[in-house]
């Protein structure tokens, strides 16, 4: 890592419409060849179709619930000991959770085929938020992963 390294994190600003740094985030990470103002126009058409299918909360609301759901607690990671490799779990940084979660969700809804990606988007926040989804058949098979392996966690250090 060079010396002159300034974190992104500290130059992150909020998103213009929710002033969310969240939101700003995941614009950032659904942006594809640099163009902002279309991943803007995509997540906030997004938003615009979830809060119409959900009035009892802000769409930022549901954003980061959907988000909270999908985060993982443990994941298992490759250890090297003895000239064996074991799946060791480990619990997850909040940061790394964060990262997960949009990776996770942009995968799923990148997945779907066949609509615009701001209906796929839509609907895969909202499969999120009811704790469904492929985001979240992915967190569970995380979680099961680490549960299986559980008998590794002393290589943990």
């Amino acid at each position: 890592m060079p010396r002159k390294y300034v974190s992104t994190e500290a130059l992150l600003k909020p998103d213009p419409r929710f002033s969310d740094e969240l939101a700003s985030k995941f614009i950032n990470c659904l942006m594809v060849c640099g163009k902002k103002t279309t991943a803007q126009a995509m997540f906030y058409g997004a938003l615009d179709i979830v809060a119409s299918k959900v009035k009892d909360k802000t769409p930022v609301e549901i954003f980061h619930q959907a988000l909270e759901n999908v985060k993982p607690q443990v994941e298992v990671r490759s250890k090297r000991v003895g000239g064996a490799t074991y799946q060791v779990p480990m619990e997850v940084s909040r940061k790394r959770q964060r990262s997960l979660a949009i990776r996770w969700l942009l995968a799923a809804a990148r997945a779907k085929k066949g609509r615009p990606m701001m209906r796929r988007l839509a609907d895969e926040v909202l499969a999120a938020y009811r704790g469904e989804g492929d985001a979240i058949k992915k967190r569970e098979d995380t979680h099961r992963m680490a549960e299986a392996n559980k008998a590794f966690a002393h290589f943990a250090w």
